[in-house]
């Protein structure tokens, strides 16, 4: 069986910088790098929310942009239509059941235009410090090939996470993970060799047995 606290402990031992690695000022800045975040590395959302924030920092300053101004400063996160199409959205959505203020739950926030259960976790949990579990592409991974969760969807992943994981320390697994995935355990050549769990690891298990 799988020791889901030893693994953990082990990568807070490795990664204790692992925090998030995208720069914001409030909620919503956060709101809307996680939007542009979907299939873009952060250091390159980092480059373009440095330029659109000074432009608008708020949802009443970028609802001032039509789609096609704000999509030519998020051009090179990629999606741009979508994610412009729903920056607009969510933030008309804020300004107009919300006071201008992004809601602080989850489950509010899960109804803003183009925020799905991912967005809404990981800005639940960095900027209103709610315990949740995001799964994007790397804790999704990480998580399958360690055996701490098994899933063929994000929702499953979550929820195998949050089963066995204890609450108070889901937020900090969230990050801890990105870190291991980012860092080590890579999609396509993961680095096992220098893997500070890969003694605790299935995937690298059946490596072995093979």
């Amino acid at each position: 069986m799988t020791n889901y606290a030893h693994i953990l402990d082990l990568l807070e031992g490795e990664y204790p910088d692992a925090a998030p690695a995208l720069h914001f000022g409030s909620p919503y800045e956060l709101l809307v790098a996680v939007i542009l975040s979907a299939q873009c590395t952060d250091e390159r959302v980092n480059k373009v929310t440095a330029v659109l924030f000074e432009r608008a920092r708020t949802p009443e300053e970028m609802l001032t942009l039509s789609q096609e101004e704000l999509e030519k400063y998020i051009f090179s996160c990629g999606f741009y239509h979508n994610k412009a199409a729903h920056i607009l959205s969510a933030s008309r959505d804020i300004v107009e059941k919300f006071s201008g203020q992004v809601p602080s739950t989850r489950e509010e926030l899960c109804t803003l235009a183009g925020v799905g259960r991912k967005t809404a976790n990981v800005v639940y949990a960095v900027a209103f410090g709610g315990d949740a579990i995001a799964v994007d592409t790397h804790v999704f991974r990480v998580a399958n090939r360690l055996g701490l969760a098994r899933g063929k969807t994000p929702e499953q992943v979550e929820a195998g996470l949050c089963a066995v994981i204890p609450q108070e320390r889901w937020s900090r697994a969230h990050h801890l993970l990105i870190f291991h995935g980012r860092r080590v355990c890579h999609s396509q050549k993961p680095d096992c060799a220098h893997c500070a769990v890969a003694h605790l690891c299935e995937f690298f298990a059946g490596g072995e047995k093979k």
